[in-house]
This record gives structure tokens, sequence and C-alpha cells, in this order.
């Protein structure tokens, strides 16, 4: 089974000592897997992955006892998950990586989804910016992020420009400043969140592809 489909509290087909079990998933542990218990001897164990699960057991109108058979219901559901984790211990085994197509796409998007959090979070919090905290007066004060220092070099511009040319004007003020190899990349990943998220309150209107003019707030 895959991970994200594994529920705590369900009693699922887990092969145990060489035989297939009901076991419930009574809570996660701390080192990776879950604590559980063998309903039909009523003692702990523990999944260490879900590869040891093989489908959700059959509900039962009475309780399980360590000397009930198994139906033949129970039987053929048993069958089809050995059969469903034999077909992907064999994709694994013939794979170059030892994944499965589905393990692969997740494993392929996770950095992706993280990659982009990071830039929306680059944008909006890169080195250079204040705390946001009052000033003297009681005013607040604006974050010096990329984002809003870009707000700022479009609308004193008046005309349109790109990521690059407003990156640089930013970095001309000496209010901010990035290590980072694509800082065009991630102002235009934020512009593009602000505009979707913001809606008609965003500071930024796309003219041209690749070019935004400011909006007059």
């Amino acid at each position: 089974m895959r991970k994200s489909n594994v529920q705590i509290g369900k009693t699922y087909a887990c092969k145990v000592s060489g035989s297939v079990v009901p076991v419930r998933l009574d809570r996660a542990n701390v080192h990776g897997g879950w604590d559980a218990t063998n309903m039909k001897t009523h003692k702990p164990v523990r999944v260490k992955s879900a590869q040891r699960l093989r489908g959700l057991w059959p509900k039962r109108t009475m309780p399980i006892t360590p000397d009930e058979p198994i139906t033949p219901a129970e039987a053929q559901a048993i069958h089809h998950a050995d059969q469903e984790n034999a077909r992907l211990d064999e994709e694994r085994r013939n794979a170059p990586d030892g994944q499965t197509a589905s393990e692969r796409a997740m494993a392929t998007s996770a950095p992706r989804a993280k990659r982009g959090r990071q830039a929306a979070k680059d944008a909006t919090n890169e080195s250079g910016r204040n705390t946001g905290e009052p000033d003297a007066t009681g005013a607040k004060q604006e974050r010096n992020s990329l984002l809003n220092l870009a707000a700022k070099v479009l609308a004193e511009a008046g005309q349109p420009l790109n990521c690059k040319e407003m990156v640089e004007r930013v970095l001309a003020t000496g209010l901010w400043k990035s290590e980072g190899k694509t800082p065009a990349a991630t102002l235009s990943s934020a512009i593009l969140r602000e505009m979707r998220t913001r809606s008609e309150a965003a500071r930024f209107r796309k003219v041209e592809r690749g070019k935004f003019e400011a909006v007059a707030q």
C-alpha cells in the first residue's frame, strides 16, 4: 500500500511472522511506521512500512478470535492484495531506480513543490527586509522585500518593465540584496502569485509577455 492511503484506527491485512492477520493501526511510531495491535492475538506489533499492509481487512459482524478461520471473501481480498503487491515488487525490480511509476512521480513532484514555496518565501522575506515593527511615529514600516521594492521601482519608472529590469533597479537602491542565481524568476513567481491571490488589489498588471506595469493604489 501507499503510505498516503493508510489511516490510523483502521484494521488492515498485514503479514506478521509469515501469516496474514488483521492488524489495527493505533498510532504513528516516532521512529517511523505505526504501533498496532494484532487483532487475532491482541498483542502489540509494530508495522515498519506501508508495504507490509495488504489492504483493509474485511468487516466482520462478530469479533475476531485466534481460532476464527478466514472467510472466502477475506481470502479473495488477501489474494488480490498479494497480486497487487507482487506486481509492484516486480515493477520495482525492473526499474533502474527501484521505484514504481507512482512512487517516482511523488518523488519528483515533492522537490518542485518545495522549490515553488521557497521561491515565494524568498520574494517576500529576502535578506535586507526590516522587521515590520512600528517606527518612531507609530506607523508600521513596510518590509524591504524584493516584491515590495519591485512595486515601488515599477511605480517610479512610469513605464512597463520586465522582472530583470525591476531586479536591477531594486539592487541599485541598496535596500535589498540576494545571492540567488535567478532573482528575476523568483520575482516573476511572486508577482504572478500576488496577481492570482489579490486579484484587483494586486500592485502589478501584465501588459505583454514578460512585462508588467504598476497599478495605482
